[in-house]
């Protein structure tokens, strides 16, 4: 049967290595788990099941560049398939779950935090579904706990909503990221297959590159090899547009790429080089998931990735086609502070967390709810958002809260039928409920707020079933609805915690994850600078010890190990005046908060790294701001320890 659906369907005479061992776990009705490299066809494990499973197939997907990838693909092979994204308008969601609940859609796709949102769990609970597919799945273990943090939550989704099985897709899982997958899904040992990391055409070359002469050796690189198509990854932003200006200016077109750029501009870059009109890209991480373009020549890493995982990932999208491909990393330890800076940024501080948990400890006083806006709650705390959904997450994981359902706190609407002619759709209760529905709205010139309060007060009428009408309101074409606000609640399921030592227990759990990951961007050094095989090196790395000792093809085994350049040095920070830098930082958190800022918060401030109170204190145009930024964040934080007493 799955033979059959292959041919007709997709167009192919055979599977890929580790396709027919997965589809046919799913159809045999059992969880499972496809761990191949990227490129290898992972999409069609869920994409033939589908088509014979009774239900809906409901894919859970990171980006939404990986989403519109997907679709494009199963529109062209006649499968009936759509999104619901932040990018659709309400009307576009609106006949989305239509299709969905008529039966007509095969597979729904939907980012993991699209779980938590009100209206789409009141639909979701009314339509079956026979699996729930998660792309990049690796997210669910530890390590990609700060990229989605909702991920750690699908095992209990799936359990809420009461759907049979489950099909984990990832490229870079390594034996104890595998290990917890299965664990957490319950999945067997022989339903989880992995076909290797090893890619023969692809050349891992590394080349030791002073900072200076970076920009110098790319245009030479990419100039032998003009109209080959070509990624080159960096790590901030400004260095894309930076590095692609000068490569134009060298007679090699670019173009820059990342998540600052409008929406619409970002989707015609990536249409414009998938379609071959442009060549280069010079990109944040922000690009190239799910581009399934087959030619890609070349991906040059001005900058170092983030971790083996990244880089593994990231060269992955050269060479589809199995035509030999070059992977190349200008290397030199010059943005290792950049890279973990981005680690240090996303550990709380203690007193943040110690504001959250004294937030919980209020809203137990008055009652067993919690209600909280993540932005409000992120200035309060002075937490970024990712890592303050990472905490919201493991006080879930400890017990401490559970999840009830997210809401939009305002909802407002605009008359496209006269209010008369509206309520003259409905008779007995049915108009009842509608007429206080729009007689207890605020009505301003164009738009009525909702007042959930009042209704319930005054016609005991439910928030769920207020939400249900508009909703059918605006799927008629009556009304143009908006929501805004969205408010998060959770059940306090131990309301007798003990602050101070679950504050101390989850700092730890932080500092825990932050030495993970500076010990993962120190593996990632190690392998540019091996003196073995980097393919044979960075397969064993993910538990594939099935491959060649040497691939003879690497920088390695072509007899170039890599000696990394030290950075340039730096003047000690003893010679630093600690007041010049700081003085007018502290100056102005005193005037806010009333107290001296800690050590950490100095330390960020003076490293450059971004948090939600420095833009209410202005503090990119003090002095201190960014002004030890080359300098490791640990040795910066001893120094403030030393002077902020």
């Amino acid at each position: 049967m799955p033979a059959a659906t292959l041919a007709r369907v997709f167009g192919y005479d055979h599977f890929r290595p580790g396709q027919e061992s997965a589809i046919s776990a799913v159809l045999a009705g059992r969880s499972a788990a496809a761990i191949f490299p990227t490129g290898s066809g992972k999409s069609l494990c869920y994409q033939l099941p589908a088509l014979h499973l009774p239900h809906l197939t409901l894919v859970v997907s990171p980006l939404l560049a990986l989403m519109q990838d997907q679709l494009a693909f199963l529109a062209r092979h006649g499968i009936a398939a759509a999104s619901i994204d932040s990018a659709q308008s309400r009307e576009e969601a609106a006949e989305v779950m239509a299709r969905a609940r008529s039966g007509e859609l095969k597979i729904l796709m939907i980012s993991v935090e699209r779980l938590k949102n009100e209206r789409f769990r009141g639909f979701i609970q009314q339509v079956p579904i026979s699996l729930l597919v998660v792309d990049e799945a690796h997210c669910i273990s530890e390590w990609g706990h700060n990229f989605r943090p909702d991920y750690l939550k699908l095992p209990e989704y799936q359990r809420q909503f009461g759907i049979p099985q489950v099909l984990l897709l990832t490229a870079t899982a390594t034996p104890t990221v595998i290990a917890d997958m299965q664990r957490k899904f319950a999945i067997a040992d022989a339903d989880v297959i992995t076909t290797g990391f090893y890619r023969p055409n692809l050349n891992l070359l590394v080349e030791p590159v002073a900072r200076e002469r970076k920009l110098e050796r790319l245009v030479e690189w990419l100039g032998e090899r003009i109209g080959q198509p070509a990624i080159v990854y960096v790590t901030l932003q400004k260095t894309a547009e930076e590095v692609a200006a000068r490569l134009s200016e060298r007679d090699v077109a670019a173009s820059a790429y990342h998540a600052g750029m409008p929406h619409e501009e970002r989707e015609a870059l990536q249409r414009r080089f998938m379609a071959g009109q442009v060549n280069v890209m010079v990109a944040t991480i922000a690009f190239g998931m799910g581009i399934d373009k087959s030619d890609i020549r070349q991906v040059v890493h001005f900058d170092l990735p983030k971790s083996v995982e990244n880089y593994s990932q990231e060269i992955g999208r050269a060479g589809r086609d199995g035509e030999p491909s070059d992977c190349l990393v200008l290397a030199n330890l010059d943005s290792l502070n950049v890279l973990e800076n981005f680690v240090y940024g996303d550990t709380p501080e203690l007193s943040g967390i110690r504001q959250v948990l004294a937030e919980l400890k209020a809203a137990g006083q008055g009652g067993d709810r919690w209600e909280l806006m993540l932005g409000a709650l992120s200035d309060q705390s002075n937490i970024r958002q990712l890592p303050l959904k990472t905490l919201l997450v493991q006080l879930e994981l400890r017990g401490i809260i559970a999840p009830l359902y997210a809401y939009f706190a305002e909802y407002r609407f605009k008359h496209l039928l006269e209010p008369e002619a509206l309520l003259a759709q409905f008779e007995g209760e049915r108009r009842q409920f509608v007429d206080a529905l729009l007689r207890t709205s605020t009505r301003a010139r164009t738009w009525c707020t909702v007042d959930f309060d009042r209704l319930y007060r005054e016609h005991s009428a439910e928030r769920s079933r207020v939400v249900k009408a508009l909703d059918y309101f605006q799927e008629r074409g009556w009304i143009e609805l908006e929501s805004k606000q969205m408010t998060e609640v959770y059940a306090l399921s131990t309301p007798d915690f003990e602050p101070e030592a679950l504050a101390v227990e989850l700092h730890d759990y932080f500092h825990q994850q932050e030495r993970s990951e500076i010990t993962r961007i120190q593996s990632m050094l190690a392998l540019f600078a091996s003196e073995t095989c980097l393919s044979a090196r960075l397969a064993n790395y993910f538990g594939d010890h099935d491959v060649p000792e040497r691939c003879g093809h690497c920088s390695v085994c072509q007899g170039r190990v890599a000696y990394l350049p030290a950075p340039p040095a730096l003047s000690p920070l003893a010679e630093r005046n600690f007041s010049a830098l700081c003085g007018g930082f502290i100056q102005r958190f005193e005037e806010l908060k009333g107290e001296r800022p800690g050590v950490e918060c100095l330390t960020r401030m003076l490293c450059g790294i971004t948090a939600p109170l420095f833009t209410r204190l202005k503090a990119r145009n003090l002095p201190g701001f960014a002004a030890l930024e080359a300098y490791p964040y640990a040795e910066v934080r001893d120094w403030v320890g030393r002077h902020a007493g």
